[in-house]
């Protein structure tokens, strides 16, 4: 299973997307967004592209944080993504959003805010922030295990 993975759009239509991130949208399973649309309409436009799962950032509106969770838990083959925002300074990042899982059995954390990328595992737990979309975006493939790669948006 190929997913595409973005964080901190801070757009309103998928249209302001780089291309090239709008291409790797048609050639994946799923899209995780980490929040941020900024604005609804981003998210109906990925929609139409095929199944998303979303969580609101603290730059959404009021409509996309009613539409959405602060936190969630996709189950895919044998893998279970952890996909939150983020908050507070990007030091320790992972700290805090990792506490945000503490109950939770999870492989694979997906989070944003910081603006920066991150592929790494820290304590069998891969973290994986695929950085503000117009800069970069994150591939993750899960076949048997997870691998996740991190792709220049220019």
């Amino acid at each position: 299973m190929r997913i595409a993975v973005l964080a901190d759009t801070h757009i309103d239509k998928l249209e302001h997307l780089p291309k090239k991130v709008i291409d790797a949208l048609s050639t994946v399973d799923l899209i995780i967004h980490a929040g941020d649309f900024t604005d609804v309409q981003l998210l109906r436009e990925l929609k139409r592209l095929g199944e998303v799962r979303a969580v609101y950032g603290n730059m959404d509106s009021s409509e996309l944080k009613a539409a959405l969770p602060v936190k969630e838990i996709v189950e895919t083959k044998n893998k279970r993504i952890g996909i939150i925002h983020g908050s507070g300074g990007p030091w320790g990042i992972e700290e805090r959003i990792r506490k945000m899982f503490e109950s939770d059995r999870i492989d694979i954390i997906v989070y944003g805010h910081s603006h920066r990328s991150q592929n790494r595992v820290i304590t069998d737990i891969l973290f994986f922030n695929p950085g503000k979309a117009t800069d970069s975006f994150g591939i993750l493939t899960i076949d048997g295990g997870a691998k996740g790669e991190i792709v220049n948006s220019q």
